[in-house]
């Protein structure tokens, strides 16, 4: 009863961090200097994971070594800098509406690494979502860059695969989501710097502005939200996690809206809307559904879940 209790705040809290990404755009075009997506990753996600390795203490062990640089490299090191090309190279929010095609690579990839076969409710409220985001970000365009589509379906298949093998994997006896997500920044960020260096030469000089803007995103945007983020992925099932995702593009809608000055046209409203149904309607269902396979959780994790058996894989058997 008390984890019944208690999933609602879980899950509120996990939405916070996709609604702290919505900010995202909003302070890169507002504070930071333009055109230096990958420095920006760098410093949105060195910083944040040294920090929390101070806080943590603790260095992975043995296999988690590899397992740390893989989900490092997916969850960051080659995410942000896919997710930043995409969107430089695709016309008005065309990069959110593939990345909001998330659930349905997360449904795929469980049904394949966890043994969790997505439903037609699954899929439907999936497709629902991608359609609601598309309303509220899409604009008119010309030709789509073929690159930048790329780009954008790889972003989303690498932070897709990074959350299902997070699922997977656990963590190891005795660590918390909090070394995990420190682990994963700090891989991730060591892997963007030298292709930063190569790409964008040295570093830029930055004003107040600027440095207020990285603190944000280092600190609020990146240490806090990937540690609720991971910490989420850890007692909810996938699916529910990443059906959280398209609280981002509309976040930024509504940012841009109350702080830029941008118009909302009834359009966008009930794009809005749609979306926000789907986040909502991918949080609530049956219980129940098959477990996960044997062997996929530490012990660790298991004592997490002693007083909250039904927040753990159950199903994407919606």
């Amino acid at each position: 009863m008390a984890a019944n209790a208690n999933r609602p705040a879980l899950i509120a809290l996990t939405a916070l961090a996709p609604i702290s990404w919505g900010s995202t755009y909003a302070v890169t075009t507002e504070f930071l200097p333009a055109d230096r997506p990958l420095f920006t990753g760098v410093m949105r996600a060195l910083p944040a994971g040294l920090l929390l390795l101070a806080l943590a203490r603790v260095l992975p062990r043995g296999t988690w070594w590899g397992k740390a640089a893989v989900l490092g490299a997916l969850n960051i090191g080659a995410f942000f800098p896919l997710l930043f090309l995409s969107a430089y190279r695709l016309p008005g929010g065309m990069a959110a509406v593939v990345g909001s095609v998330g659930p349905l690579f997360v449904a795929a990839l469980a049904a394949l690494l966890l043994g969790d076969r997505p439903t037609l409710r699954t899929l439907l409220t999936g497709i629902t979502a991608a359609l609601g985001v598309s309303l509220v970000v899409l604009k008119a365009a010309g030709a789509l860059d073929a690159v930048g589509v790329l780009a954008a379906l790889a972003a989303t298949a690498s932070m897709s695969t990074g959350t299902v093998l997070t699922k997977r994997w656990g963590r190891p006896d005795g660590v918390g989501p909090l070394a995990l997500t420190a682990w994963q920044l700090t891989a991730g960020g060591l892997l963007i710097v030298p292709v930063a260096l190569l790409v964008e030469g040295a570093p830029p000089a930055l004003d107040g502005r600027a440095v207020g803007g990285y603190l944000y995103l280092a600190l609020a945007n990146t240490a806090v939200a990937y540690w609720l983020w991971f910490r989420g992925i850890g007692r909810l099932s996938a699916t529910q996690v990443t059906f959280l995702g398209p609280l981002s593009p509309l976040t930024a809608a509504v940012i841009g809206w109350a702080a830029l000055g941008q118009s909302l046209t009834p359009v966008q409203v009930a794009g809005m809307v749609l979306a926000f149904g789907a986040t909502v309607f991918g949080q609530v269902g049956p219980r129940g559904g098959r477990p996960a396979p044997a062997g996929s959780f530490s012990s660790s994790e298991r004592n997490d879940r002693k007083d909250s058996m039904d927040v753990t894989i159950p199903a994407l058997r919606r």
